[in-house]
């Protein structure tokens, strides 16, 4: 598609519709002349009127308006204008335009009759037909004549057979000038035919012959573009010529192979593809071309035997003389192998994957009898070429189009095969007479295909992990009995290769890793004589001990104690058996180096035997220097001395020095030994590298000689050349150096094309070591290179090792004798030579830039100069790109600007001289890499020279080469120069466009470069790109062209380079990035086959969807919705064409792009089951994550039913592929699938295949996205957790999707997985499942009130939970599942009231006591219960190990030498982090335990109940050494220990937790505190030594200076009032019994601190810690307590309510606080009141806010009631502080008065004035019966009763009844006399507004009894006074009969009680009540009335319903009593 994702359209509205509003809907401002090329007709005015130059642009500007809007534009509009516009357009073409400016003028042409009227169609076409005839073959003319093709193709493309009647003539006509055109025409010609077959379909069938014919000459043109053109061709003709797939098939096969010869990529997969297809057509031909004629099918075996021709035959250089023969590398021709290995891929691909499954066997025994045929296997480094081709072949399909099931059949299949293979080997070594004369060669031979066999079967266990655990159960597949039976194979190959597939099986299924390590070590000792045996098992072992980084739960440190004395033993008796010796003494140093990557905690115990063993390899003298004795040893250095150098080098030197007697031992016993002593070489290079140069300063000189020799290859006659070069040049040059080919899914397969020696041909067996190191990232198995190679490899790294530490002299020599190296050496061994020094000196330079160091004085630069100068002109591409990175390099390490202004000078004299390709493109390159390591700022002067000169080059259309490197050197000079180069854009932006205008598509690398130089420039502008300036909109719309034309390019790289170009346009000005044509485009590019394309385009999308998801999700559903009506309306336009939506059309528009309903989220995670690469697949998840956050709330279902489907597809899937392809015939629906998909690339998810279902780690990803789909919707809206809300969102709005209304399907998924066969699968769905019910658990079910909505999905979450108990399941499932079950008890109603902690014990670390069998019942707590007294036991030792191993590193000497309960020394470090995880449950659960029971027990009883349970059960295993029982203890000894284990292991935690401990940790910690002090035990010992609860709470204080949350705080506060609590009632006991002891003496000593003196020392007193930590609180809560915070400038002194949690907060300590006082002496109790006093009054007034329900906050009934316990004090009647007290009481209340002022903002007058009360109750009227304080407490009440609001009456009244009644007269006299006529007014008050609420009529009733108590308080005489006052009222309260009905309930009611309360009081004063009715006669009146109605009601309600009456109680109380 054109144009793709480029500016959004804008400009006049053309043809009636209206473009140019973008998505922001904004007017886009494109620059002013470009806007004139958007209108339908060209602009011809506008055009004459602009330069020569900008012509082309303007034109290709106007087409791709056109191309947008003739799809969209009305049909009368374009019929109107179609004469012209066909005009305009014809006259383009014979205006010699561009590449792909002549695209879309054909596009358009055709698009144009399409749409409009077709009668000119004919004139056209022959117009165009006349042009291709002309004779006139000047460069000038083809542009035209290739318009001319480019038109007729598109025409046919798209009209079909409506010119049918034209064709014929055509097609000669094209066929005609095919012959006489150069490689441009004839590959523009080829596409043509290409189209004009695909829009004809059968219709053409009469020219197929003739097509075929010319074609197929041209398979091996010259020009690889033509040579792809062709493959194209033919590969739309095979989808019509039956005889190309049947009588021309092995034509055709051979035509390939020829054509793959001397071929480049491009070619080798268009070839492939052609081949592979037709040999898959031949097999299974379309059902409809069938029908048509009568055709012979071709077998499998004879397609096979065809390909199998290809792989295994040379190429045409066949019958060459023998040299030439040697130079190609034997008969078969590298590039066909790797050609047909493609094919061979294809060709599955195409047939399906249910194909591969029924004929899995057959194609298996075909590709493996490959490898053991003679002809691939001529050399060694063949071989090893030919298993890596058929192991990419095996890897590609087995591995990417079978489904999980399918897997494990294939698997299956392949242990069968290696079981045949190992036989017919067994019968052969078995066989001792002399029969076998070609045994030796079949057992050669098998070894390699062992090495495929097993390699796949390898990673196929590997990539289905845990899934593959069938194969491993079922004895009848005997796949480990197989593998292990290769161990004894007599080729090396084989064994390494099966040591290495069990090492994949037991990372895949690691609880398999300790049984075979233990089956391998004990055959080892049972086959020791066996020189095979000790190879293969000793390998074996390695090979696993090297996976167990792998395995997450590691292996039992035991085990290394057991390889170390196999090796011991191996290595001592190796000398005893001659035949033995090499083999044991391997074996022996090969486990040692094994044992080594687990790393110093295990070997640490080892190394005194390794450095005796060692100390014994390296010889004294030179008779016992056996070589082979130093094979594998010097690796185990490497390893141990990573962690030892220092300790070592004494041993490096040694090394050092035996190494350089080894050449003579050479000379002396024959070239064999080469070999090894190359590996002592190559260990001795590895060792040394890691090492510290310091370290062998000494050697330098020795060591140099021999690393020089090494790679300049001075006594080696190979020219053998390193690996390096390509990793130490920049990873951008990858244009120059063809390394991208890295990047593609053929990687494993091209590298053997690389130019460099052996390149591609690692294999295990050149170094067996590296069957147990780590595997470099990318690689699925390790491939050491040959050890020739590998050894200069080593040798060149380490020289950039050592160069930096060299003296300059040393320097100068080594880069003279470098010069003169080159100049002896001659022909190829010269380019060996030079690469390997190249190599060297880039390596050397980046040593020293790493380390910062200089290149030395002026001599040495000088040497190094021309070194790297002269080769700059060099031939090899490779050498002049490592030249001009040598160069860059001496730039940056020199750093002068006087040597790089000489460098660039003479750069461009050169290239100003210059003609010839070679110094040109190598000296522009050194121009762009000076700028590459100077930057900007340092090489800014030679800015301009450069870039005119580059500018200039890039225009030499003659060479492209020239141009590549050219414009290469542009974009890194514009990367690197940055802002500088913002002068230089337009220049070369329009540059870029002219190129890429003209440029002929076939040079690729061009396009790449330019790509490039475009990505730089859009870099460089950067933010201004969203500016609106003429200059500015210029540059952007030239960039959006740019990205235009390199989008639409056919090559994958130049693609990828346009996204990435958008990507960085997008970034900088995302309006005017188009996204609404590049996201389709993006998603048809993810099914590319091409890796870098797909890389890019997800990169890309990656990018979009974190800025705007919603619009990416949409417009790639646009695509699905167009994907049908593009196949229908694109071909053809008559519906009846066979042709219509034929597979190549698809191939062309949307290369099988499969988005569905599930839109791209769904091929997303599609591709997540087909991609390995690590770079897309972590794209891949980023895209979806950011989908997944901005989405997924909104999109909540459709989420989920993605999550669900990929979780539901278990392995289920494919077994129902299985069942439906029962018969061969298959059903025409089939075949019409196929019909659609024969072009599906690599990997390609298709229809025809069975749909493989999601892969166990894409069904991982889904399990974590469900988990973080419910973290934003915890975020996003609380509905989402209450079921109520989201039933009634619902109802408002059915679109409103909550995620509580999905629970069951949230509860299935969850289920699904945590019970799938994948260990990661099952945690993830653990931790979802966790999730679910954390979220859920306290959702309520409003149907049944009183019931939470997970209680019915009991038994799914139990049956989630059962599989993982079972026996074999691995331990941290099980700890998971634990976790969860626990949060699950947890919610349940029964564990609710008892202790939850209990059941953490299986989050234990060593777990091996934590299986538990079946599900336990219930409740927690009865779960653990029966086992208290072991666990019990077991908490205490996992403490006790704990507290030592949190023991600084100084007390190491300390530990327990055998390690402690559940960690061996080995295991110190890796224990240490799983105490740290789970000690705080532990402490918290051995606190509960002491609490409840444990300081009564002592050991003795539980070791009983431990030999108990071991009778009962599996023995709980403990390191039984340090659980010894020790000699018996007595109970407090006992309990001493553990309460100082306890406190210990808090103090330590609390005084300074890391701030990332989890803050569950420290509220555990704190818990266990507060639970230990609750039993008296602890009490008791916390309280006798004050010191320590002092300590505790100075550790307690700096906790809080650092954790913040409240919960903390409170819990803090808990700990601290169990201290004072202890200390209390410790101080009290202590009293009593002195009360006792001293009541006969006169003198008792004063208790409690402060003594007589009354000082507390600090540090040592516990009140002043409890004071000081206490404040702390406060003033953080309430900062205006502390004068120095209210005194600040800045502190307003605010009085906001406290948030619930500091109210709290402040309320414990107050009460902490006034707890103080009991805990000193009398004299101490002076020194702290004050404070406390102030501090209570403070709180007081501060926190006694009204509020609107009245309620009391916390702090205040805690202020309260500390006044009360510190007014009650027994101080006062202590003589000598009872002046000081009274003082105290006296200011105190005085405080609280001024507090309570009216004027002030009133506090709550109700807390104020219960304050006042308790003081009045609580002190002696003595203190506080003073006149001013009276006045003032009477003063508070007057106001309060005087209130307006009723509640705050009711309360005075309550509180002035207890001020009344005090027993003290004297004090309550003055208040009756001041305050009860006040009352009495306010009550006569009521009878004229009567109350209205309820709370009025309370306040009436307090009153009332306020009243009564006078009343009754009075004496005899008064009587009658007091009553007649109360009668009348409460009288006056009654209602007549007439009003009594209309009256308000408050009357009512208050009528009720006056009434009843003057029943009562009659009685009570018969004679007073007597007088005073009689003395008002109208009142008798008016009760008896009273009476008499409510006699006659309650009459009438009796009869209804007989209820005794209640007395109506008011209805509010004080919240506490203080009284």
């Amino acid at each position: 598609m054109l144009g793709q994702g480029l500016e959004r359209p804008s400009g006049p509205g053309a043809a009636g519709t209206s473009y140019g509003q973008d998505q922001a809907g904004c007017e886009l401002k494109t620059s002013p002349i470009m806007e004139l090329a958007h209108s339908l007709l060209l602009n011809e005015d506008a055009l004459a009127q602009i330069t020569e130059a900008k012509r082309p642009v303007f034109i290709f500007e106007w087409l791709r308006f056109l191309d947008k809007v003739l799809v969209a534009a009305n049909k009368t509009d374009v019929k109107e204008k179609q004469k012209k516009l066909v005009e305009q357009l014809t006259g383009l073409i014979s205006s010699s335009p561009g590449p792909p400016t002549r695209k879309l003028l054909a596009k358009n042409l055709a698009a144009l009759y399409s749409i409009g009227d077709t009668f000119t169609v004919f004139q056209t076409l022959d117009k165009c037909n006349d042009i291709i005839r002309s004779k006139d073959d000047t460069a000038a003319y083809l542009p035209t004549k290739l318009a001319a093709v480019a038109c007729v193709g598109a025409f046919y493309e798209k009209m079909g057979r409506m010119l049918g009647s034209a064709f014929p003539e055509t097609v000669n006509n094209l066929l005609k000038s095919l012959k006489s055109a150069e490689s441009q025409g004839r590959s523009e010609i080829l596409m043509s035919l290409q189209k004009v077959l695909n829009g004809l379909g059968g219709a053409a069938a009469s020219s197929h012959r003739d097509i075929y014919k010319n074609a197929r000459s041209l398979l091996t043109d010259r020009s690889m573009a033509v040579r792809c053109a062709v493959a194209k061709c033919l590969l739309e003709l095979q989808n019509e010529a039956v005889f190309m797939w049947t009588a021309e098939l092995e034509n055709i096969a051979t035509l390939c192979f020829k054509a793959l010869e001397n071929s480049n990529y491009g070619v080798r997969v268009a070839v492939s593809k052609l081949l592979g297809t037709v040999m898959a057509t031949a097999l299974m031909p379309k059902q409809a071309t069938v029908m048509r004629q009568n055709v012979k099918r071709a077998t499998l075996d004879e397609v096979l035997e065809l390909m199998a021709t290809g792989f295994l035959r040379g190429g045409s250089g066949f019958l060459k003389s023998g040299g030439e023969m040697l130079k190609v590398g034997g008969s078969v021709n590298r590039e066909v192998r790797v050609g047909v290995t493609q094919a061979y891929v294809v060709f599955v691909t195409t047939l399906g994957g249910q194909w591969l499954e029924r004929s899995f066997a057959t194609f298996l025994s075909h590709v493996l009898d490959l490898v053991s045929h003679p002809r691939a296997t001529q050399t060694h480094v063949e071989a090893v070429y030919s298993r890596r081709c058929v192991s990419f072949i095996l890897r590609a399909t087995v591995g990417s189009l079978l489904g999980e099931k399918a897997q494990i059949a294939a698997a299956k299949e392949i242990c069968q095969a290696i079981g045949k293979q190992m036989n017919a080997v067994e019968a052969v070594v078995n066989d001792t007479s002399n029969e076998n004369k070609s045994g030796a060669a079949d057992i050669a031979a098998s070894q390699h295909v062992m090495v495929c066999a097993l390699q796949e079967l390898g990673s196929l266990v590997q990539s289905l992990n845990a899934t593959a655990s069938p194969l491993i159960q079922e004895t009848s597949i005997g796949l480990l009995e197989t593998v292990t039976s290769v161990l004894l194979h007599p080729s090396m190959a084989a064994r390494l290769a099966a040591a290495w597939c069990l090492r994949c099986v037991a990372v895949a299924l690691p609880f398999q890793l300790t049984p075979f390590l233990d089956r391998c070590a004990e055959r080892l000792n049972n086959l020791k004589t066996s020189p095979e045996a000790v190879s293969g098992y000793s390998f074996a072992m390695a090979a696993l001990l090297g996976g167990v980084h792998q395995c997450p739960l590691g292996i039992p440190h035991a085990k290394g104690k057991m390889v170390v004395s196999i090796a011991e033993d191996l290595l001592r008796t190796a000398a005893q058996n001659s035949r033995l010796s090499l083999q044991r003494t391997q074996a022996g140093w090969l486990l040692l180096g094994a044992l080594m990557t687990l790393g110093p905690s295990v070997v640490r115990y080892h190394l005194p035997k390794m450095l005796l063993l060692w100390r014994n390899v390296f010889p004294r003298s030179l008779k016992e220097l056996e070589a082979e004795k130093a094979r594998g040893d010097s690796f185990t250095w490497q390893v141990t001395l990573e962690g030892r150098a220092g300790a070592l080098c004494g041993e490096s030197q040694r090394i050092a020095l035996s190494e350089y007697c080894i050449p003579s031992v050479i000379k002396a016993h024959g070239a064999h030994l080469k070999a090894s002593a190359a590996m002592v070489r190559l260990r001795l290079y590895d060792i040394l590298a890691l090492l510290p140069p310091k370290t062998y300063e000494g050697s330098f000189n020795a060591l140099l000689r021999e690393l020089v020799a090494e790679f300049t290859l001075t006594d080696n006659s190979a020219n053998t050349t390193t690996s390096l070069l390509r990793s130490l040049c920049h990873y951008d040059d990858s244009v120059l150096l063809g390394s991208w080919l890295q990047e593609t899914d053929h990687k494993s397969i091209e590298d053997q094309l690389q130019p460099n020696s052996a390149s591609g041909s690692g294999a295990l067996e050149h170094d067996p070591s590296s069957i147990y190191l780590r595997i470099p990232a990318g690689e699925a198995v390790p491939g050491p290179l040959p050890l020739g190679v590998s050894v200069i490899d080593a040798s060149v790294a380490l020289f950039g090792v050592v160069f930096p530490h060299v003296s300059y002299k040393h320097r100068l020599q080594m880069l003279d004798h470098f010069a003169e190296c080159v100049k002896q050496a001659k022909g190829v061994r010269q380019q060996a030579v030079q690469l390997n020094i190249f190599t060297a000196v880039l390596s050397a330079l980046k040593g020293l830039a790493e380390n910062k160091s200089t290149l030395g004085p002026e001599e040495v630069r000088k040497s190094a100069l021309t070194l790297v100068m002269g080769a700059l002109d060099n031939p090899n591409p490779i050498l002049r790109c490592a030249a001009g990175e040598a160069l860059g390099r001496m730039a940056q390490v020199v750093g002068e600007a006087t040597f790089i202004a000489r460098m660039a000078q003479f750069s461009f004299d050169k290239l100003k001289s210059a003609r010839d390709v070679v110094s040109r493109t190598g000296h522009s390159l050194a121009l762009g890499c000076l700028h590459r390591y100077v930057g900007g700022i340092g090489s800014g002067q030679h800015l301009k020279t450069s870039v005119s000169i580059l500018l200039a080059l890039a225009q030499d259309g003659t060479s492209p080469e020239v141009q590549t490197w050219s414009l290469h050197s542009l974009a890194l000079i514009v990367d690197s120069s940055g802002p500088m180069y913002r002068g230089y854009v337009e220049p070369t932006l329009s540059l870029v466009l002219t190129l890429l205008l003209t440029v002929p598509p076939s040079h690729t690398e061009v396009h790449q470069c330019l790509g490039r130089c475009l990505g730089a420039i859009i870099t460089t502008v950067g933010p201004e790109l969203q500016g609106n300036g003429a200059i500015i909109s210029t540059i952007r719309s030239s960039c959006l062209v740019g990205c235009a034309i390199t989008q639409d390019h056919s090559d994958s790289l130049v693609q990828a380079a346009a996204i990435s170009c958008l990507q960085q346009l997008h970034m900088f000005a995302p309006r005017h990035v188009n996204l609404s044509s590049l996201v389709p485009s993006l998603c048809v590019h993810l099914c590319s086959s091409h890796l870098l394309l797909r890389r890019a385009a997800v990169a890309c999308l990656r990018q979009l969807a974190q800025r705007e998801a919603a619009e990416v999700c949409e417009y790639a559903m646009s695509l699905a919705k167009n994907a049908g009506d593009k196949e229908s309306s694109g071909a053809n336009v008559s519906p009846f064409a066979p042709g219509v939506g034929s597979r190549s059309d698809i191939h062309y528009r949307h290369r099988g792009v499969s988005i569905t309903e599930t839109g791209l989220e769904g091929l997303l995670f599609g591709m997540l089951d087909r991609e390995t690469d690590r770079k897309l697949c972590s794209d891949v998840h980023d895209t979806l994550g950011h989908m997944l956050s901005s989405l997924a709330v909104e999109k909540l279902s459709h989420w989920l039913m993605l999550c669900k489907d990929v979780l539901a597809a278990s392995s289920d899937m494919s077994a129902a592929a299985l069942l439906s392809s029962g018969k061969d015939d298959e059903s025409e629906k089939k075949d019409e699938m196929d019909d659609d998909t024969m072009f599906t690339s690599l990997g390609e998810d298709d229809k025809s295949k069975p749909f493989v279902a999601p892969r166990w780690a894409t069904r991982v990803f889904a399990a974590d996205c469900l988990c973080r789909i419910f973290s934003l919707c915890e975020n996003a809206d609380q509905a989402h957790f209450d079921l109520a809300m989201a039933r009634s969102a619902k109802l408002r709005n059915p679109t409103n999707d909550l995620l509580v209304l999905h629970l069951s399907d949230l509860i299935r998924m969850a289920f699904m997985a945590a019970t799938d066969h994948s260990n990661q699968l099952r945690m993830a769905g653990l931790q979802a499942l966790e999730d679910v019910i954390k979220k859920f658990a306290s959702v309520p079910e409003p149907e049944f009130p009183g019931h939470v909505i997970l209680e019915q999905y009991q038994a799914n979450v139990g049956a989630a939970l059962r599989p993982a108990f079972s026996q074999d399941t691995p331990s941290d499932i099980i700890a998971k599942a634990c976790q969860v079950y626990v949060v699950a008890m947890n919610i349940k109603k029964e564990a609710e009231s008892k202790p939850k902690k209990a059941a953490k014990n299986t989050d234990e670390d060593e777990d091996d006591y934590g299986t538990i069998d079946e599900l336990p019942p219930d409740s927690l707590i009865t779960l653990v219960q029966p086992e208290l007294p072991t666990l019990s036991r077991l908490w205490l030792a996992a403490l006790k190990d704990y507290a030592l191993l949190t023991l600084p590193a100084e007390f190491a000497s300390q530990l327990p030498p055998d390690g402690g309960a559940f960690y061996t020394p080995e295991t110190i470090d890796t224990a240490r982090l799983h105490y740290r995880n789970s000690w705080a449950p532990i402490l918290h659960a051995v606190a509960l335990w002491l609490n409840s029971t444990g300081f009564t027990c002592s050991e003795t009883t539980e070791a009983a109940a431990i030999s108990a349970s071991q009778k009962r059960s599996t023995p709980v295993i403990v390191n039984q050494a340090s659980v010894a029982m020790p000699s018996a203890k007595s109970l407090p000894e006992i309990n001493k220990d553990r309460m100082h284990l306890i406190l210990g292991v808090s103090i330590q935690f609390l005084c300074s937790p890391r701030p990332e401990e989890p803050i569950e940790h420290v509220t555990a910690c704190l818990q266990a505190l507060h639970t230990l002090l609750d039993s008296p035990y602890a009490r008791i010992h916390i309280a006798e030594d004050q010191l320590i609860g002092v300590e505790l709470l100075s550790v307690l204080h700096r906790l809080l200076l650092t954790w913040n949350p409240p919960c903390i705080q409170l819990l803090v506060t808990g700990v601290v009032q169990q201290i004072v609590r202890a200390a209390q009632d410790y101080l009290q006991d202590k009293r009593n019994t002195l009360n006792e002891d001293d009541t006969e003496k006169e003198t008792c000593p004063v208790l409690g601190e402060g003594g007589d003196t009354g000082g507390l020392v600090p540090g040592k007193s516990l009140v002043f810690a409890t004071m000081e930590l206490l404040m702390f609180i406060l003033v953080r809560h309430m900062p205006h307590l502390s004068a120095k915070m209210s005194d600040s400038p800045g502190h307003a002194v605010t009085r906001a309510r406290l948030s619930d949690e500091s109210a709290r907060l402040v309320a414990a300590t107050v009460t902490i606080l006034s707890d103080l006082p009991s805990l000193c002496s009398p004299a101490g109790c002076m020194t702290i009141l004050p404070t406390i006093l102030f501090l209570i009054a403070r709180i007081l007034k501060d926190t006694a806010i009204k509020s609107a329900d009245n309620q009391v906050p916390p702090p205040v009934s805690a202020a309260l009631q500390g006044i009360k316990s510190i007014v009650t004090l027994p101080m006062a009647k202590n003589e000598e502080t009872q002046k000081q007290w009274t003082a105290l009481i006296r200011s105190t209340l005085a405080c609280i008065l001024e507090y309570s002022q009216p004027e002030d903002s009133v506090p709550d007058e109700v807390s104020m004035l219960t304050a006042i009360t308790l003081f009045l109750w609580s002190a002696s009227s003595e203190i506080i019966g003073v006149q001013s304080l009276q006045n003032g407490c009477l003063n508070r009440f007057k106001t309060a009763l005087n209130s307006c609001d009723p509640w705050v009456q009711a309360k005075c009244y309550q509180l002035l009844l207890s001020v009344f009644q005090h027993s003290n007269r004297a004090l309550s006299t003055p208040y009756i006399h001041s305050l009860a006529p006040i009352v009495v007014e306010k009550l006569k008050a009521v009878e004229r507004s009567k109350p209205t609420s309820s709370t009025e009529l309370v306040a009436v009733q307090e009153g009332i009894k306020v009243l009564e108590t006078l009343v009754a308080l009075g004496e005899e005489p008064n009587r009658v006074q007091l009553l007649a006052l109360l009668v009348p009222t409460l009288i006056s309260y009654l209602l007549d009969e007439n009003s009594f009905a209309s009256a308000s309930a408050a009357s009512k009611d208050l009528h009720e009680f006056a009434l009843q309360n003057l029943m009562h009081i009659g009685p009570l004063y018969p004679h007073a009540f007597k007088t005073v009715m009689g003395a008002a006669p109208e009142l008798k009146v008016r009760l008896e009335t009273a009476v008499r109605a409510s006699q006659a009601s309650k009459a009438k309600a009796a009869a209804r319903q007989p209820v005794p009456a209640t007395h109506s109680a008011p209805t509010i109380k004080l919240k506490t009593s203080f009284f």
